[in-house]
Parts: C-alpha cells; structure tokens; sequence
C-alpha cells in the first residue's frame, strides 16, 4: 500500500485485519506508525514496497504523485514483480490510467485504474464505491481483495474508464454541493432550525450522500477534512481538462471549481469540502 494518508490507512487496516502481508510506503512515515503498530512493513521507497509485493495499491494526492511512484527511478514500475497486479485508487487523469496500463502490459505485469468515493467515512467502514477500469479478467481477479474495502464495486470497461467514472461522480458532487450549502444557509437565514430542516428535506427528493453526511458537519461547525479541498479543486480540474477534450461545457463545475478555488485561496485548501458553507454563509 503506497499512501497511507485519510483514506489509504483505513484500507490498509482493512487488508491487514484480513490476514494479509501489507508492506506500506508514505511520504511522511509518521502517517504510516498505527499501521506499523498493527504489524504492516515499511519500506523507504514505493519501488521497495512493490519489490515485495504481488499486489499494489496506491492512493496518493494528485496526477503529478501517481506519476512519480509509478514511473520514477524509484518507482513502482522499475521494481514491480513479475505478474504483479498495480491499483491506482487515487482519483486522477484518465489519460494517466492507460499510460499505467500500457507500460505495465509491455512489462508483464496488470494494471487496474480503480479510483473510489465515499471519503474517510466509507473507508472506516469498508463500504466504498470502486469504479475500475482495466482487463475484466483482471478485476475479477481483484474482487475479493475489493470486497474488503468496498461495497458498490463496478467493472466500467477498459483502462481509463475508472478514472472517467470517478469525473462523473465528483461532477455530480460539486453542483449538489452548492445546493446543500445554499439550502442550509438559507434555512438559517429564514429562522428555521437547520437540523429539523434536514429531517424533513434528507428522505425526500432532494436527499443525498453530501446532504445526510456533511449538512450536520457544516451545522455543527466542524470543516475537519473528509475529504480535501485541495484535492476536490484537482478533481474538478481533471474533468474540466477531460471535458474539454470531449467538447463538453459543464456551467455547474465550472462555477463550484471558482468558489472552491476562492476558499482555497483563504487558506482553506486542508479543509474538508463541506467548508463551503463558510464561504456562502459570508455572502461570498
């Protein structure tokens, strides 16, 4: 496991309480001590965890951090072994998947892009989404190592496709997003007790993940990271880069990607996303 920050640890933990060998890499090692205290191995490079490894897993920040495991001269691919499986569960460039992919066929090894949603919550508790991209005798081959992490696990088709699925999930969060905000500050605005709100509004059709899990976060005042707003701004990114590419104009990110460039911009970056509450909740 390369990447042991707020989702790779739980994962981490989970193979581990599964019986597995886990030999672990992180930038910052202090991340990886609980880990270590659980009985996982550290190793100084991800060229070294992957040189004793048959499966490797990454989860790691952005597109530049993926690039640098797999293919520095430290990397994962230099050291991988012979018919190792490399996952890439980091969100990150679907262009960047099949490149993985193409260099890990030429190497006789298999590449999976399998990137995941349901943040720090979904992790603790192994019920992620996984969208995989890549060979499906392959993801067949994975399924029960995914089932320890994740509940919702699809196949989506060819290298890549994992990555696309994902671009289509945190565009779906960004405009519903701004909808929970503005609908909470406006129930604070119009004199209503925001938590009975959410009673009322959550079951119906207006309900969703963000709305259940980070509306009673922004009314409790806690903007601890579930998920980053630095790493949400990358996301939103990629699929505006992706959709370009396609001819696609997407108004709704675009406006979220301007307001969460704005909260980063006041130093809100290792804040969780629900932290645009802050920034409607000031008039913007």
């Amino acid at each position: 496991m390369i990447g042991v920050g707020v989702m790779g640890q739980s994962m981490a933990g989970h193979f581990l309480k599964n019986g597995y060998a886990v030999h672990v890499y992180n930038r910052t090692k202090s991340k990886a001590d609980p880990l270590i205290a659980q009985g996982a191995v550290w190793q100084d490079t991800p060229g070294e965890v992957a040189a004793h490894s048959q499966i490797v897993i990454t989860m790691v920040g952005f597109p530049s951090d993926v690039e640098e495991v797999y293919f520095g001269e430290q990397g994962i691919l230099a050291r991988a072994q012979a018919g190792a499986t490399l996952v890439d569960m980091t969100t990150s460039s679907p262009m960047l998947a099949k490149r993985i992919y193409d260099e890990a066929q030429q190497r006789g090894l298999f590449a999976l892009d399998a990137p995941v949603s349901g943040g720090d919550i979904g992790a603790r508790e192994a019920r992620l989404s996984i969208m995989v991209g890549g060979d499906r005798e392959v993801f067949e081959h994975m399924l029960p190592l995914f089932q320890y992490i994740g509940k919702n696990i699809v196949h989506q088709g060819a290298a890549g496709a994992g990555q696309h699925t994902k671009m289509c999930n945190q565009i779906a969060i960004a405009s519903n997003m701004m909808g929970v905000v503005e609908a909470l500050v406006y129930a604070e605005r119009a004199g209503l007790d925001p938590q009975t709100v959410l009673k009322s509004i959550e079951t119906g059709a207006a309900g969703s993940w963000s709305l259940s899990n980070l509306g009673p976060r922004m009314i409790g005042g806690d903007f601890a990271p579930g998920f980053y707003i630095k790493h949400f701004i990358k996301d939103m990114r990629i699929a505006l880069e992706s959709a370009a590419e396609m001819g696609v104009e997407l108004p709704g990110l675009t406006l979220a990607k301007s307001l969460y460039d704005r909260l980063a911009s006041q130093g809100e970056g290792d804040s969780g996303t629900q932290a645009l509450y802050k920034l409607i909740r000031a008039g913007v």
